[in-house]
């Protein structure tokens, strides 16, 4: 008789629940249900709170047998956090210990506190099958603050970290045989479209999508759009998400007069991105940090150049400058590589663009569930 298996999710997203339902992020809780998939019963560890508002970005998970256990989101960010975080920190590892003691496999999703507690915990569990979905940079070159640097060497440490597969986004050399490449996806199959070549003689249309927050540079965005209108470039920026900024944003479009050159959405449906960059030129995101950058990969899968900056796995998803523009994080800088690759010209461009295209569309959903089945049934 086949014994039920058990998955054990440990994760900083913070659920609500709703008739009998449990929410989250939804683009998390869609991959979580990748993984569920493959268990007859999930274990989740994570934050909670009371609240009954459901909006937009949030889904719920669709395996009838699931639990939470519910664990208190923290930080130490200053003393009182710090020592509040002494008080819970038994009760955390009980709860997970327990948890683990259970399971069938071990699922972490990186870098978060609540991950950090799980990822001491599991040493305690080395003949347990793992996987760990890094969300975060992985690039070994990029200066991270040390609680990250901790859980990527705490799982990638093959004598600590037993039975791991770490799955990050990007390929680097020299990493621990626990590291695994590994790519997202949005799209389907069957939502592949052919290329088609884009005229760069008329009015160039970029897109940012991207919540309007200090990291992902909105303002800089904006910025790089009024310079190379100012060097007299025809061009229209469509800005999708929302955030802290979105007001700061708006008001400097307003008070420079880019009212008829920067469209401001906020938090569009999927189906509404998706006709927007159908036909753009670019997808622009010069972050300070990425894990995946989806805003990016979405862009390419219908053959709009990526502009990004040079950090965590944006040089290699942009084949380091062959499928799109790595851009510096100075605006001066910034516009003058863009100018100059614009000046190559409609035929270098439209190469760029396709390859793009080539490499976005071999990540979709259907990859992703497969190689996410390979990995929770294999182990």
């Amino acid at each position: 008789m086949k014994r039920n298996k058990t998955l054990a999710i440990f994760t900083l997203v913070e659920h609500k629940e709703l008739n009998g339902q449990y929410y989250g992020y939804a683009p998390y809780i869609s991959e979580m249900n990748m993984w569920s998939s493959h268990f007859d019963n999930v274990i989740v560890v994570g934050p909670y709170t009371d609240s009954k508002s459901i909006d937009d970005m949030e889904l719920s998970y669709s395996h009838q047998n699931l639990k939470l256990i519910k664990v208190p989101s923290f930080n130490i960010k200053s003393i009182y956090a710090s020592l509040k975080l002494l008080t819970q920190l038994p009760f955390m590892f009980v709860k997970m210990f327990k948890t683990m003691n259970r399971a069938d496999h071990l699922h972490f999703r990186c870098p978060s506190n609540v991950s950090a507690v799980a990822a001491l915990v599991q040493v305690f569990f080395p003949n347990k099958p793992k996987s760990t979905k890094y969300a975060g940079n992985w690039n070994p070159k990029d200066n991270q603050p040390i609680g990250y640097r901790f859980q990527k060497w705490l799982l990638a440490n093959r004598f600590l970290t037993k039975n791991m597969k770490v799955l990050v986004y990007g390929d680097y050399p020299d990493q621990s045989k626990s590291v695994v490449p590994f790519m997202s996806a949005t799209y389907r199959d069957d939502e592949k479209i052919p290329f088609v070549k884009r005229d760069f003689s008329v009015k160039l249309k970029f897109v940012f999508i991207g919540a309007m927050v200090v990291g992902k540079r909105p303002k800089l965005t904006v910025k790089i759009i009024e310079a190379l209108k100012h060097k007299g470039c025809e061009v229209e920026l469509h800005m999708f998400g929302d955030g802290d900024l979105i007001d700061d944003i708006k008001s400097y479009v307003n008070n420079h007069h880019l009212e008829k050159d920067v469209i401001i959405y906020g938090n569009r449906d999927k189906s509404e991105v998706k006709s927007c960059l159908k036909d753009a030129h670019f997808t622009i995101l010069p972050s300070k940090s990425e894990g995946w950058p989806k805003a990016i990969a979405e862009g390419m899968f219908f053959g709009a150049i990526p502009i990004s900056t040079k950090i965590s796995c944006l040089p290699w998803i942009l084949g380091y400058g062959n499928r799109g523009i790595l851009i510096s994080e100075e605006l001066d800088e910034a516009v003058s590589l863009i100018l100059n690759e614009l000046d190559k010209g409609d035929e270098y461009l439209n190469d760029m663009a396709n390859n793009a295209l080539i490499w976005a569309q071999e990540y979709t959903l259907e990859r992703l569930s497969k190689e996410i089945e390979t990995i929770a049934v294999s182990q």
